[in-house]
């Protein structure tokens, strides 16, 4: 088994980055991995932490309609070079954490995808030289409010909400380019989505070179590689669960989203919420 590496906040909540261990014990590090960091010599009790996102990057960046099949289910044409878009870092939630349904949205649905972390400060690479920018690879579930994305010039609202970007539960440094990427819904037998790595219109190191020509990168920022077909609706009450061959699954409840002044669907006048 790879190693793992987490980001986890103990019962007296403090924060950590470490290593998970066969046990489920975190070999506690001195610092993110990506940052040079070492293991401390502390070591965490299974039953003393809770999973969070496996990082917290400077930004997030997604790329939509990075699989054929995706783009054409949406009625869309597939893009000649990436179709890039943000989501916030208080839209992070780790491994069990809930996804809020927004009060606003009447329709939000699932997109299970790869995601990479980025290793060093990255400026105008080639996608050879993208290979070294990425530090490993972790699962994502990019939350889309579909209604809003329909509706709005720009995505922001859409991809924005907080909880809207599950990822984890651990960060591994390698993956085949043959790794199953699926959806599954409510312990559902068949999954929703399914598809592989190597489907992707734009591999992983495209993407990382192209973005790296618009904006730097940072270690520990975070890349969502797109979604596969088969995205689709999400219930109150449903328990979402993204697997990626080689790393593992992320899954987590829908609940409906605290209750708010919101009195039309226009966004809060509100600073965001960090994660």
């Amino acid at each position: 088994m790879p190693q793992r590496y987490v980001r986890v906040k103990t019962t007296q909540g403090n924060i950590h980055y470490g290593s998970l261990n066969l046990n489920r014990s975190v070999a506690v590090f001195d610092a993110a991995p990506w940052d040079g960091g070492q293991p401390s010599g502390v070591v965490l009790k299974a039953d003393s932490y809770e999973f969070l996102a496996p990082c917290f990057p400077s930004k997030i960046i997604a790329v939509g309609r990075n699989y054929k099949a995706h783009a054409e289910e949406l009625g869309n044409t597939v893009p000649k070079e990436p179709l890039l878009f943000l989501k916030p870092p208080s839209t992070l939630i780790g491994e069990g954490q809930p996804i809020y349904y927004p009060q606003q949205s009447q329709q939000v649905d699932y997109e299970g995808e790869l995601a990479l972390v980025i290793a060093e400060v990255t400026k105008n690479c080639s996608e050879q030289e993208a290979r070294t920018k990425i530090w490993g690879y972790t699962i994502a579930n990019d939350i889309t409010a579909r209604d809003f994305q329909r509706k709005d010039n720009q995505w922001v609202r859409a991809k924005g909400f907080d909880t809207f970007c599950p990822l984890g539960p651990w960060v591994i440094r390698e993956l085949s380019a043959a790794a199953a990427i699926q959806t599954f819904v409510n312990n559902e037998t068949e999954p929703r989505q399914s598809a592989w790595v190597h489907d992707m219109v734009f591999s992983p190191q495209a993407i990382v070179s192209y973005i790296s020509h618009i904006m730097t990168l940072f270690p520990g920022d975070v890349i969502l590689t797109g979604t596969p077909e088969g995205v689709g609706p999400l219930n109150v009450g449903d328990l979402v669960r993204i697997e990626i061959e080689g790393i593992g699954s992320i899954e987590n409840p829908v609940i409906s989203a605290p209750i708010s002044n919101f009195t039309t669907s226009e966004p809060e006048n509100k600073q965001p919420q960090k994660s």
